[in-house]
């Protein structure tokens, strides 16, 4: 299904309907798909990881290699999976250990911009604004941030609203939201290889 049909689809509406404050997380993401057959299920976003889904834009070109690396068990064909597995093996404790996360990060070659989300820590989401477009806006008083790789999707879905106010983030950086506190986020820098075509595999 094309994403204008699902947006339209009776289905997405009554299931936009049912939901409530105590929403936490609300994931959608457009594929290009370079690797991995869009029929299996498993290789379409939001990527599951253990507790960790999420989604991301770009490439991993060596997810192959450290898959390999970290002898990590792969269950889809896409090379994100790869972002989502470090992710789920850096929770601790049922919150992310950031510092854990950013260092496996580092061995990663590609593009990298993305969103991730823990399921036992769902108040609290991390975004990757690596070396692909990422634009994000917040709502304190209805307690939101909205992401899109293009400022035009939201501009267009935002253009009535009032209250949204763009949040200004560098490349290569991390942001950490927590609910209770959208003003308070933390962004500080992450690496990795930041790379806009495939090359060595290490």
């Amino acid at each position: 299904m094309t994403a204008e049909r699902f947006v339209t689809d009776k289905a997405v509406a009554e299931l936009l309907a049912s939901m409530d404050n105590r929403a936490a997380l609300l994931l959608g993401h457009t594929r290009w798909c370079t690797r991995g057959d869009e029929r299996v299920n498993s290789n379409n976003h939001p990527i599951r990881a253990g507790e960790v889904i999420g989604t991301h834009n770009g490439t991993i070109y060596n997810a192959d290699y450290l898959f390999r690396r970290w002898k990590m068990r792969r269950f889809a064909e896409v090379d994100s999976e790869i972002l989502f597995r470090l992710a789920a093996n850096a929770a601790r404790d049922g919150a992310m250990d950031i510092e854990r996360f950013k260092e496996r990060l580092r061995r990663c070659r590609g593009q990298i911009t993305a969103v991730i989300a823990c399921r036992t820590d769902p108040e609290t989401v991390i975004v990757l604004k690596g070396n692909r477009p990422l634009e994000l806006r917040r709502h304190l008083r209805r307690k939101a941030v909205l992401y899109a790789s293009d400022p035009a999707y939201l501009d267009a879905v935002l253009a009535e609203e009032k209250g949204w106010r763009e949040i200004a983030v560098p490349p290569m950086s991390l942001v950490v939201f927590r609910r209770e506190n959208l003003s308070g986020y933390l962004v500080e820098p992450f690496e990795f290889v930041a790379q806009e075509r495939k090359g060595a595999e290490q």
